[in-house]
């Protein structure tokens, strides 16, 4: 245990080291929030609006939930692992008595930690500013399934972007590549751009059996109290399936991915 809260600190700390990169990133996140704040404030202009089962609240908290679910969710150092497997670093890790996904995993807390951080004062930075009506869920019960959820859409990342990085296993010099694609089916079909139940009821059917809607979509739809303590729990379960078939599918990736790798850069 003290090996990996070594880990944590360090990593902590190396996320100050590239401070500019790390500015623009939050930036990028600051200025994706006001554009996608204006465009919904100008549809909902009328309190009494309601599209899609959203009113003018809850389609704001949805915005503004997203800055912290990313915060919490996608934000990760798991990311690198591609680039030490293509360089032949993954050599080190495989001579040092420590896990490989638990020392990674400990270096994403860290990150999420200070992304949390700076999304929380963003966001009430913003708050005071745009003065959007938020909606607050009264539901313990409901707050305890989104909580769960949350914990379940952090795992599902980590097991999705170590997926992805396996690919480096076999073509190092595309190790990339894969990762690219995820970023986009992330966005697109978690509902980081926009909430998935604007679409088609047979395009919802189909994405739910997915695993990108239960990172961001489904722990805001339960906060808001769109899905009741039935479909709510339901979307939990489900989302814990996605968690041991992911799991089970990086473990065999990752014991064949070991048979190949050739320590190649190093």
């Amino acid at each position: 245990m003290k090996k990996y809260l070594s880990v944590f600190k360090i990593s902590f700390q190396q996320e100050f080291v590239y401070r500019l990169n790390f500015i623009m990133w939050r930036v990028r996140n600051v200025l994706q929030i006001f554009l996608i704040f204006f465009l919904w404030d100008t549809i909902f202009s009328d309190p009494g609006r309601v599209v899609f089962g959203y009113d003018r609240a809850k389609i704001l908290t949805y915005i503004f939930g997203l800055a912290i679910m990313k915060a919490i969710v996608t934000s990760s150092r798991t990311i690198d692992v591609a680039g030490e497997i293509s360089d032949g670093k993954l050599s080190n890790y495989l001579l040092k008595p420590v896990n490989y996904f638990k020392y990674w995993f400990t270096r994403d807390v860290a990150s999420k930690s200070l992304n949390l951080i700076f999304a929380v004062f963003e966001v009430t930075i913003l708050y005071f500013i745009l003065k959007p009506p938020f909606f607050f869920q009264p539901n313990p019960l409901l707050l305890v399934l989104f909580l769960t959820s949350l914990l379940s859409g952090v795992l599902l990342y980590f097991f999705l972007l170590f997926i992805f990085d396996m690919f480096a296993m076999w073509y190092p010099e595309q190790g990339w590549g894969p990762i690219f694609f995820l970023f986009i089916f992330v966005e697109f079909l978690g509902g980081g751009l926009f909430p998935l139940d604007i679409l088609p009821a047979a395009i919802q059917k189909g994405l739910y059996l997915t695993p990108f809607p239960y990172l961001y979509f489904i722990p805001l739809q339960i906060y808001l109290g769109k899905l009741g303590i039935i479909e709510s729990l339901w979307a939990t379960l489900v989302a814990g399936v996605w968690i041991l078939v992911l799991g089970f599918t990086l473990k065999k990736l990752w014991q064949a991915g070991l048979a190949v790798y050739k320590s190649e850069g190093r």
